[in-house]
């Protein structure tokens, strides 16, 4: 059986949006796509856009949210296959459950009106936190046309311990597919502790940090196919402002992430937290082994 593309949809543009990279994703990928909506929304708007339309409220769920989908799909990736589905559960447990048989899932940013936006957002962040595969974040402009031609390039966030991780793995695959340049960026920051006066004193900790970085570059791309360019930057600072620096030029960017055990269960580091909120392109999360 063929893993899916699976996209998570509530009606609002953004929603859509995402509709739109999960059938370029699924083209791409030679991939079936699969449309799901979740009831969450009845509770607070259901009856509402019912009373608006005349229509009763399964036929406004299905038809105006997931019909809706399907059309665009298939109007903007015809030779796609489009399967949909209406999920009887929570946005973020039904989509973590569709994880377990899917390729990637696609997810907006943001939903419909003021109390739905922040409620998908918790969506984005409980799915990437928790998902069986990688989780695709719909941020930026990524726009309502056709792909087009681009060499906007794959940007890869590099971390502590990158070799053979599946998010390497993940954005070479995607740097392959769409024909453009992996950018791999490893971050590194000066001790705090230390001063510009007192640098030699300390046995000149920027040089050899920056070198480390260096090499987690090396160590991370050393089995990356040699017909793919690749671009390494080692850039002095935060993580967060070197990814979000670098995605208002990308295509994509992708993070690795070892979940943290917390209360409620597996969530994500600081960096993967903050690129989610501020990338200016789609942000693929990457779940990698314990």
């Amino acid at each position: 059986m063929d893993l899916p593309i699976v996209v998570g949809v509530d009606g609002s543009e953004m929603s859509l949006r995402a509709v739109d990279w999960a059938a370029d994703e699924a083209e791409l990928r030679g991939a079936p796509l699969r449309i799901v909506y979740a009831s969450l929304w009845e509770r607070y708007e259901g009856a509402l856009l019912a009373q608006e339309t005349g229509r009763p409220l399964e036929e406004v769920m299905a038809r105006d949210v997931v019909g809706t989908a399907e059309q665009r799909a298939q109007r903007r990736r015809p030779g796609v296959k489009v399967t949909t589905g209406v999920l009887p559960s929570e946005p973020d447990q039904g989509l973590i459950q569709e994880s377990g048989t899917a390729l990637a899932v696609v997810v907006g940013s943001r939903g419909r009106g003021e109390v739905a936006e922040v409620l998908l957002g918790s969506v984005s962040l409980t799915v990437a936190g928790h998902a069986h595969c990688p989780v695709i974040v719909v941020r930026g402009t990524h726009d309502s046309t056709a792909r087009p031609v681009s060499r906007r390039p794959v940007v890869l966030g590099v971390g502590d311990r990158p070799a053979g991780t599946a998010a390497v793995r993940f954005a070479v695959e995607e740097a392959a597919l769409r024909g453009v340049p992996l950018d791999a960026v490893r971050a590194w920051r000066r001790p705090a502790q230390v001063t510009t006066r007192h640098a030699l004193l300390a046995g000149e900790p920027e040089p050899l940090r920056q070198q480390q970085a260096a090499e987690l570059l090396e160590d991370a791309l050393r089995d990356v196919p040699p017909d793919l360019e690749v671009r390494r930057r080692t850039v002095e600072g935060h993580a967060r402002d070197a990814l979000g620096a670098a995605s208002r030029e990308a295509d994509l960017l992708v993070l690795g992430t070892r979940r943290r055990r917390a209360p409620l269960g597996p969530r994500l580091g600081r960096t993967a937290h903050a690129v989610l909120h501020h990338a200016e392109c789609p942000v693929a999360v990457v779940p990698e082994p314990p």
